[in-house]
């Protein structure tokens, strides 16, 4: 097989044919490069290697066509035919030689995601997923092309059905749906020689909810064995058709043994073409979580350990509908799916058809605009709906009314409506009002909202005391003091076991009501505003706080290095050095020994500290907990007014409502949190110069084709004059 190998191999080196192949495909692939990564700054290799696959069309045929065909025209097949070799190494040896033809330029691809990482972060994982899929896309269409090189000794006729084949193999999509947009078993028969979806399983370039292409890359087991398998069998094919071609050349007469060997052969390829069917359908049959290698740099489709305790307890039956179609559904979302009904047998997913079953979404929601894709989950105790809006987090830019996806959030919204539907009663909230208090931005009573948090709005005025069934109540930044007698109910309903989240801001009027509040855990709030001088410690300017995050479960998930939490124009939260008898403190946020309590008299003209200023540390976020007779009550204290908005809680990428949501479920006892952050879509795009993406162009596209095609005419120049 060595010789063999050798033989082809120098063949493919002495003529244009293996010179023409790496510099057309390194050209091609240069050329989409520069323009999804050298140009536009996509981090992603992906896109180059997608839009060249149909380069397979052209460059295969013409590398396999003369494989085969030629010997069998030129009569130098008898030759191996009757050598000593068998006819499997030779097969394998020519195909082989085809293929490290092929790796040549698939390594210098390789060497690519390296080379962009100096401009700024590279998918590495995801990139050389892509470039696996790429290159056993490639090797499956040789192993094609050889196959049907093998059938005739017309190079030309072999090189035009492979093209027609090899084109056929990449639309198979746009055949089926042109036969049956439902699907039917021609289609399913088809699917089987569909090779751009099982290369798209693993590149999955989905569309998310605004049209945009977005990479969702997983290491697919299932295409691997795919192609593989393909291959095997087109190879083995091959070794049948000469086997055949063999033995009737060494036989003069069509004998009696003769027939028998061509019904051996007839039987061989349909068990070997069997076994191939059998393998992919075994390998479909596999769980998910064992053939789908999540490598997506925001881990997309990988469900958090949140997800898994709270469907892993779940101990009644809970049904998922879809409203879509299975084979036209978000792709994206399916994945998600697949992996939450792999968590357990009491999840059943379901996917409806709007076009066939049009009233169905009516018998839960009276939304006559929800979208296809939207999912509704339904147990015996009630149901959620939730818009496949709400799948994803989407930003509009307001100067050019464009929309653009920057997270997903399947896992959230699910995990949060599977806890809904199971529950046996809801928590509640009461946000106080009649003091000027602030109001939360959508993000975060959306954070409410997920940990399944019923809210409300009350006036103390109009209360006697605060309800019975409040779990927790929420003061945000009042402007006005309270009255004696809200103070009064405030403190009731703490000292019964209740609990409350406070945020402060500062006023220039006194608040001594408010204050008695705080006084019952024995808590004071220092006027002024904190400046914090470490570098470490602020964002911009110092008074945009990043303080120190202490661990406690509220800070759960946000004490790694780059976790931050901002916390602008804080006041200072004073905790007694000796707590009072039956109160425990917390610190849940603490600025540097830097920092200073800036005067709020004064207008501030340095940051430094100046003489009267306290020091730091200061506490900007406090849990104090009292120990009551039969029960305790719980205080939070954040003395940030604008901590809890969205604006500043997009600076730290959503650890602000992290934080919160955190908080929330703590107060509604939750064993594990419901709330599951979205999982971001931002990747930072590569900052490349002018000079270097010209190089690229000039390297890529020019340079390095011309040398190879100068080597190959050289080499067949020399030959020939020989």
């Amino acid at each position: 097989m060595r010789a063999i190998f050798k033989r082809e191999f120098a063949a493919y080196m002495h003529s244009m044919t293996g010179w023409l192949f790496m510099a057309v495909t390194i050209c091609l692939f240069a050329m989409y490069a520069s323009v999804y990564n050298m140009s536009y700054g996509s981090p992603y290799v992906a896109y180059a290697l997608d839009s060249i696959l149909i380069l397979f069309f052209i460059t295969v045929p013409v590398l396999s066509m003369r494989v085969m065909a030629e010997e069998r025209k030129q009569k130098t097949d008898q030759l191996l035919l009757t050598s000593p070799v068998s006819v499997g190494k030779i097969v394998l040896g020519k195909y082989l030689a085809m293929a490290a033809v092929f790796a040549i330029p698939s390594v210098l691809f390789c060497i690519f995601p390296l080379l962009l990482s100096r401009y700024g972060t590279v998918p590495i994982a995801e990139s050389f997923v892509a470039l696996l899929a790429f290159i056993l896309y490639g090797l499956t269409a040789i192993a094609v092309g050889m196959f049907i090189s093998s059938l005739t000794e017309n190079q030309v006729i072999a090189a035009v059905i492979s093209f027609l084949v090899l084109f056929a193999t990449y639309m198979m999509q746009g055949i089926e749906s042109l036969i049956s947009s439902t699907g039917n078993i021609v289609t399913r028969f088809l699917e089987a020689f569909d090779f751009y979806s099982h290369y798209s399983d693993m590149i999955n370039t989905a569309s998310d909810i605004t049209g945009t292409s977005r990479l969702t890359t997983v290491f697919d087991i299932t295409s691997v064995i795919y192609f593989v398998s393909v291959t095997a069998l087109m190879l083995f094919l091959t070794t049948q058709t000469v086997q055949k071609r063999r033995y009737t050349v060494s036989v003069k007469n069509v004998s009696a043994d003769n027939m028998k060997m061509g019904a051996y052969s007839s039987v061989t390829v349909v068990i070997a073409i069997a076994l191939t069917v059998i393998v992919n359908i075994l390998a479909e049959k596999l769980p998910t979580e064992y053939t789908s290698i999540d490598v997506s740099s925001n881990k997309l489709y990988e469900l958090t350990e949140q997800t898994k305790q709270i469907v892993g307890a779940v101990d009644e039956e809970v049904n998922i509908y879809v409203l879509a179609d299975e084979d036209s559904s978000d792709g994206v979302l399916k994945q998600t799916l697949d992996r939450y009904a792999q968590l357990s047998d009491k999840i059943k997913v379901s996917y409806i058809d709007p076009l066939l079953n049009p009233r169905f979404a009516a018998d839960y929601t009276s939304d006559v605009t929800i979208t296809q894709n939207s999912v509704i989950v339904e147990t015996d105790k009630r149901s959620k709906v939730i818009p496949y809006t709400d799948m994803y987090e989407i930003e509009t830019d307001y100067s050019t009314y464009q929309q653009s996806v920057t997270g997903y959030d399947a896992e959230g919204q699910l995990t949060s409506a599977i806890s809904y539907c199971t529950s046996d009663d809801m928590p509640k909230i009461y946000f106080l009002a009649g003091h000027n208090e602030y109001t939360f931005d959508s993000g975060f009573n959306a954070a409410i909202e997920k940990e399944n948090i019923d809210y409300e709005t009350i006036s103390l005025m109009e209360c006697d005391k605060i309800p019975d069934d409040a779990t927790c109540v929420i003061i945000d930044a009042p402007e006005t003091d309270f009255s004696s007698d809200d103070a009064d109910k405030v403190i009731e309903y703490l000292n019964n076991g209740g609990k409350a989240v406070v945020i402060t801001e500062y006023v220039t009027n006194e608040q001594p009501n408010f204050k008695r509040i705080l006084s019952e855990f024995g808590l004071d709030i220092g006027e002024g505003c904190i400046a914090d001088n470490n570098t470490g410690n602020y964002y911009q300017a110092p008074i945009f706080l990043l303080p120190d995050i202490g661990y406690a479960d509220e800070t759960s998930g946000l004490t790694g290095e780059y976790s931050y939490i901002m916390a602008p124009y804080a006041q200072a939260v004073i905790v007694p050095e000796e707590a009072p008898e039956n109160v425990s403190y917390t610190k849940l946020l603490t600025t540097s020994e830097n920092s200073v309590l800036k005067t709020a008299d004064k207008e501030i003209t340095t940051f430094e500290k100046e003489e009267g200023e306290a020091e730091g540390p200061f506490c900007v976020g406090v849990k104090a907990e009292k120990t009551l007779d039969n029960s305790s009550a719980v205080l939070y204290v954040f003395s940030s007014a604008q901590m809890f908005t969205d604006q500043y809680d997009s600076y730290v990428a959503g650890s602000n409502k992290q934080l919160f949501s955190n908080i929330m479920g703590s107060v509604a006892n939750h064993e594990v949190s419901v709330s599951i952050p979205a999982k971001s879509y931002e990747m930072e795009w590569l900052t490349i110069n002018a000079f270097d993406a010209y190089v690229f162009k000039a390297v890529g596209m020019i340079m390095v084709p011309a040398i190879l095609v100068a080597a190959g005419l050289v080499i067949w120049l020399k030959r020939r004059k020989l």
